[in-house]
């Protein structure tokens, strides 16, 4: 428990600013027990009243949680939630975001990751890296990804805001991952067009190539040493689960490729699209999965304009 007490503080304290006798609601599944322990012992030593709640584990990204979990979320302050299977894209941590909840989500969050890396930031200077890339990408109508291993994508963004996941929720109804560090977007649906090649991670495979091709929006064709997988997945949900749901940009400097999507989309000049849900940032989909892939050392252009070369942030 000891090693897991750094993280745990960063987490309570800078990166929550929980106060004396606010409402903490810890979310977690048997596997997390321990992170969330921790967890609750840092907000209890910041006087606040923390209550632990430990769910069946979900059985993919954005499933909801149970209604029991739902409602303690809404009638919280701040809810922190390390658990197997992502909360971030789910009406029950947009509800609670909408009822001023501050909720940040830690999926697939291991003992390991709270001690080293991405979690232990300078978070002032991940928020202020992070809002700039969002701003522009909130000023910008279109993004163009290119990568060596292949990508070749096109995005219309028009009209849609970006997402600054600071590691800096303090104001009522914020919400991002710990670890954080990614600005992101919901493209327009039924827009993207192009060849996406994930060669970083994508449903915990590290260094895989997967191959996708993206027509009007939607996933048509995948293939690659972690296709089979990806395809279950997403058939398994049907034909909304193939939406092209999310572009983001790592702005987390010590963050590292590690084969956990949590901290490998935040590393500092990589890229990451998701497909599925997108409703709970901006989007019209409610798919009920999202699932993220990571694409190293891109070239990225907003409206015309390189913001990263070939993996090195230009602003």
């Amino acid at each position: 428990m000891q090693k897991l007490s750094n993280g745990a503080k960063i987490a309570v304290k800078i990166c929550m600013g929980v106060k004396p006798r606010e409402r903490v609601l810890v979310v977690t599944d048997p596997a997390r027990l321990r992170v969330a322990e921790a967890l609750v012992k840092a907000a209890q030593d910041a006087e606040a009243e923390a209550v632990l709640m430990c769910m069946r584990a979900r059985t993919r990204h954005g499933e909801e949680p149970p209604k029991p979990v739902e409602r303690a979320m809404v009638a919280s302050d701040v809810v922190l939630a390390p658990t197997t299977y992502s909360l971030t894209h789910t009406q029950a941590r947009l509800r609670a975001c909408r009822a001023g909840t501050r909720v940040a989500t830690m999926p697939m969050i291991t003992e390991r990751m709270m001690c080293r890396g991405a979690m232990l930031a300078d978070y002032d200077e991940v928020s202020r890296l992070t809002r700039k890339v969002a701003a522009l990408l909130t000023k910008s109508s279109e993004v163009e990804v290119n990568t060596p291993a292949g990508t070749d994508l096109y995005l219309d963004i028009t009209g849609r805001k970006a997402h600054a996941d600071t590691g800096i929720f303090h104001r009522p109804g914020d919400f991002g991952n710990l670890p954080a560090g990614e600005a992101f977007i919901a493209p327009l649906e039924g827009k993207g067009e192009g060849r996406i090649v994930v060669d970083g991670s994508m449903v915990d495979t590290l260094w895989a190539r997967t191959e996708i091709a993206v027509k009007k929006g939607r996933a048509t064709e995948i293939s690659g040493e972690p296709a089979r997988r990806l395809k279950k997945m997403l058939e398994k949900v049907g034909p909304r689960a193939y939406n092209l749901a999310e572009f983001g940009i790592g702005t987390n400097p010590t963050a590292r490729l590690i084969g956990n999507v949590l901290e490998d989309e935040k590393v500092l000049g990589t890229c990451h699209i998701a497909f599925g849900d997108n409703s709970t940032f901006g989007g019209r989909i409610r798919a009920g999965i999202h699932v993220d892939g990571i694409l190293m050392k891109p070239t990225i252009k907003f409206d015309g304009n390189t913001v990263v070369k070939e993996g090195r942030l230009k602003v």
